[in-house]
Order: structure tokens, then sequence, then C-alpha cells
């Protein structure tokens, strides 16, 4: 492939990457406890490039960039008054855990619930848990103390969709819980559309060089043609 066409390829699928995930984002602004993603940008390498007749050295030409890494924002964002007594929030760090059909899992939305059986549990019914791993009853008068909740250190939390992460707990965390309040979601929608408008000029940028090298190669070979043919 043309070293050119290579590095406005490659930039365009890592802005596709970028939209993406700030079209989610986008979406999760009012979700509970979210938290956003971010994703780093790296180069291919680099061609030296040399005069073939010489072998004079003229520079170096990128190679195009890459989608590096993507970390979540896992800071605590702060807690809004829901008045709901079973809607909670962890003001610090920490996760709430609940056990879901893969296994025990973890979120900071903590938007719950009361299920037929009595137990306390999440948006998608899964059970949330005590500190001991334990499903946690709702009381006769539809309450739980916050302090049943368990609040788990997540040192490796990893996003898994659902607003749920996986990880291995080490312990309790620092965070406490608070009743009748939920985490916000870290989104900032304002700066995530001005993200987006950017993430989309980038792109455009990248897709007018690939139809100006199109035509520029179209040309060059209507031209080796003409010559040829005369």
């Amino acid at each position: 492939m043309d070293p050119a066409l290579q590095i406005a390829a490659t930039g365009m699928l890592a802005e596709q990457v970028r939209e993406n995930q700030l079209t989610n984002d986008l979406s999760n602004a009012s979700t509970p406890g979210y938290k956003t993603d971010q994703s780093s940008q790296a180069s291919f390498g680099s061609l030296l490039l040399e005069n073939a007749s010489t072998g004079q050295t003229l520079g170096t030409l990128s190679t195009g960039v890459h989608i590096d890494s993507t970390v979540t924002d896992l800071a605590p964002a702060p807690l809004q008054s829901t008045g709901q007594p079973l809607d909670f929030g962890i003001s610090g760090t920490g996760f709430f855990g609940v056990r879901t059909a893969q296994g025990v899992q973890y979120t900071r939305d903590g938007q719950f619930s009361a299920a037929a059986d009595g137990n306390l549990v999440d948006q998608n019914g899964n059970p949330v848990l005590s500190q001991a791993g334990a499903p946690i009853r709702v009381g006769a008068g539809g309450t739980v103390p916050a302090s049943a909740l368990g609040v788990f250190n997540l040192p490796t939390a990893t996003k898994q969709g659902d607003n749920l992460f996986t990880g291995t707990p080490a312990g309790r965390a620092s965070g406490t819980v608070q009743s009748g309040q939920l985490e916000e979601s870290g989104v900032d929608p304002a700066t995530t559309m001005v993200d987006m408008i950017n993430s989309l000029q980038s792109y455009d940028a990248g897709q007018k060089v690939l139809q100006t090298l199109d035509q520029t190669m179209q040309k060059s070979a209507a031209s080796v043609g003409s010559v040829s043919g005369s």
C-alpha cells in the first residue's frame, strides 16, 4: 500500500474507535455511576527515506497510527440526592458487588430495588452482595441499612458492559455508602460533544486526503497510459 494511503487510513480507523467511545459516553450521560473510556494513539513506526542514487538520508516518514491502549476513568463523581430508600451511592472509592450469571461483578451504579424473593437487586435483577458475599434482604419497611452493602476495593477494574466491571477484589475499599443518593455519570456532555466534533473533523480530513490521493493516482495512471500509447 502507498505510505500516504496507509497513514490516512490508519488515522481514520483510530478516529472511528474514538467516535464509538464518545458516542457510548454521550448515551450514558445520565447513567448513574457510569465511567468514561479514553484511548491513546501510538505510531506504528517510521520509515527511513534515502536517495536511491546517492544513498543520502532524506528523513523519516510515519507509517500511521493505531490505538495503543484504552483506560477507564474511575475517578468518583459527585453524589446526587434522590430520596429513594433503595438508591445508594459510594462516597469515595470502591464498588458494589453483584452476583451475575457470569460470576461476581462490580458496579458504581447503586440504583437498586427489591426483588420478588425479598433480595436487593440491581437494574438487571442481579443480587447485590454484602461484604461477606451474601445476598442482602430488604426489610419489611422496604429499606436496607447502608452498612449492609459491601464496598469492594477493585485495583484492576475492567469494564465489561452494562455498567459492570470485573477484577480481583482486595478487601474493603475506603469509600462509604450513602442511602437515598446516586453517583452521577462521569460524562460531561458539553466536553464530549466538542470532542466528537474534533474527532469527526479529523476523520473528514483523512477522508479528503484519501480522495485527493486517489484522484492523483488516477491522473498518473492515465498519463502513463497516454505516453505508452503515443
